[in-house]
């Protein structure tokens, strides 16, 4: 509580402090424009009343500059009724007051000294000190110096100026005094030049030199007369720039329509290129369809044959099949045109129903690859091991299509492995939803040359008696309706191995 309390107090203060230093502030503008008006009705006790109050002000509010300047004014007014006591008292003061000011604020300020010092230099000027006028020329020269800029500067040249031409040597005063004038001559301000020639008529007729007075006055004529030339020169110049300007407008304009002219050409030539590229696109387009349309009538026409070769195929087994019942059943030629007539039955329905797939259920694999196998067991010849690698896991299959694939692989691996071979049938995880079951064998193998041709049916001529050649065509078609392919491995040597993979 006594922490927020303390904390409230010195916020407080500080409120304090800031509205106080703006009320001061306020108070020295306000007496400032008081002073600047009795001034100017030449009310001077008022005045330098007021400037006095203004420069309080000032100084309690740490504004050095405008302290200087009025306790400047506040001298000017003591010694214009000779009180030069007083007037060097003030000055004294003012600039012991600015001296704290830099003291607190760390920072010089030789603009706020450079009013004080300049009304010791007529003071002293107007008691005719020499000595004392010279030392405070050098202290406002390092002021100006200190301050920077042209104001101070050219502030010092008139105050030069003046003294020597009070003083002597006059030569010196010219030489002040133009510097001044070739100052504002190169930056083209010719109402300060007139200005400096009509303060050196006032200066000469307040010093009685009727020479100089003369001289200066010349000097004003002479300046305005040739005043007007210069004008003319700078506003021939001027004229000669805005010239050069617009030429370089229109050049530049020329140069942009030029190139609008070149950038319009090239457009119209890309257009034209884009019109010749569009008209041969539209040309390639009509062909493609053109193309389309007549490969969409041949694969429709293949398709109307093929369905029409189908049907050839199973009329001609269905036509066979009376006849062959009237043969007998236990002739070897007779039996494989049976199994040739079903196996052509079975490939003309598969054929006719690829995009209608298998029911699929979950069913352990081990088990099913088990009982698989148990079928195959009672073909194989003497010592032939069958073996089966599946893991005890449940996947989803189609078991009838699946069990009619693998029993034809491997009564074909049976058929083909000699006494002390070996079969494998295992099951490969492929992915969450890839899986693998592969038949493996000892036996002869298959060439390479005749391996291409393995799932075509129809690729050769064959002994019926021998084998149709229809089984493993039969097979791949059932893999690709149970959503899978079948293929052989053809990396390995060591007999024959078909890969069945399945996706679900």
């Amino acid at each position: 509580m006594i922490r927020n309390n303390r904390i409230w107090l010195c916020a407080a203060f500080l409120l304090g402090v800031l509205s106080s230093s703006l009320r001061a502030q306020s108070q020295g503008s306000e007496w400032k424009k008081k002073a600047d008006t009795q001034l100017e009705n030449k009310n001077y006790t008022e005045a330098r009343y007021a400037y006095l109050k203004a420069y309080e002000a000032f100084a309690a509010t740490k504004e050095s500059e405008s302290a200087g300047a009025c306790a400047a004014k506040v001298s000017e007014l003591y010694h214009r009724e000779n009180l030069y006591k007083e007037a060097f008292d003030v000055l004294r003061t003012a600039d012991q007051a600015i001296a704290q000011i830099e003291s607190e604020k760390k920072k010089a300020s030789p603009q706020s000294h450079y009013p004080i010092t300049k009304e010791r230099v007529r003071m002293y000027m107007k008691l005719k000190n020499v000595t004392r006028v010279e030392e405070q020329l050098s202290r406002l020269e390092e002021l100006a110096k200190q301050a920077g800029g042209d104001s101070l500067g050219n502030d010092l040249l008139y105050t030069r100026a003046t003294y020597y031409y009070t003083f002597g040597p006059q030569n010196k005063g010219d030489e002040a005094f133009n510097r001044l004038i070739g100052k504002y001559k190169m930056r083209k301000e010719y109402d300060q030049v007139s200005n400096c020639y009509r303060t050196l008529i006032d200066l000469a007729r307040k010093a009685g030199n009727a020479t100089m007075t003369a001289k200066a006055y010349d000097r004003l004529m002479a300046w305005n007369d040739s005043v007007n030339a210069l004008k003319a020169n700078d506003e021939l110049a001027l004229l000669k720039q805005k010239q050069e300007e617009q030429q370089r407008t229109i050049e530049e304009k020329e140069s942009s329509i030029s190139s609008k002219q070149y950038i319009i050409i090239a457009l119209c030539i890309l257009a034209a290129i884009l019109a010749a590229a569009l008209a041969l696109c539209g040309l390639v387009l009509m062909r493609y369809i053109l193309l389309t349309r007549r490969q969409k009538k041949v694969i429709a026409t293949a398709n109307e044959h093929n369905e029409l070769k189908t049907k050839f195929i199973q009329n001609i087994s269905a036509q066979m099949e009376p006849t062959l019942q009237t043969l007998p059943a236990h002739l070897p030629g007779v039996k494989a045109l049976h199994s040739f007539s079903d196996h052509i039955q079975e490939l003309s329905a598969l054929e006719s129903s690829l995009s209608e797939p298998y029911e699929s259920m979950e069913k352990n694999i081990s088990t099913f690859c088990e009982e698989v196998a148990d079928k195959v067991r009672g073909h194989l010849k003497a010592d032939v091991v069958l073996t089966v690698n599946a893991p005890k896991l449940s996947a989803k299959i189609s078991p009838e299509a699946l069990e009619q694939v693998l029993l034809h692989l491997l009564n074909n691996a049976a058929t083909y492995t000699p006494e002390g071979g070996k079969i494998w049938l295992d099951f490969k995880k492929r992915g969450a939803h890839t899986h693998q079951f592969v038949v493996s064998d000892t036996g002869c193998g298959i060439a390479q040359e005749k391996q291409q041709q393995l799932f075509k049916p129809f690729s050769e001529v064959k002994d019926l008696t021998e084998g149709d050649g229809l089984g493993l065509p039969i097979c791949a078609l059932m893999a690709t309706k149970m959503n899978g392919s079948l293929s052989i491995d053809s990396t390995y040597t060591k007999g024959t191995r078909f890969i069945l993979e399945l996706h679900n």
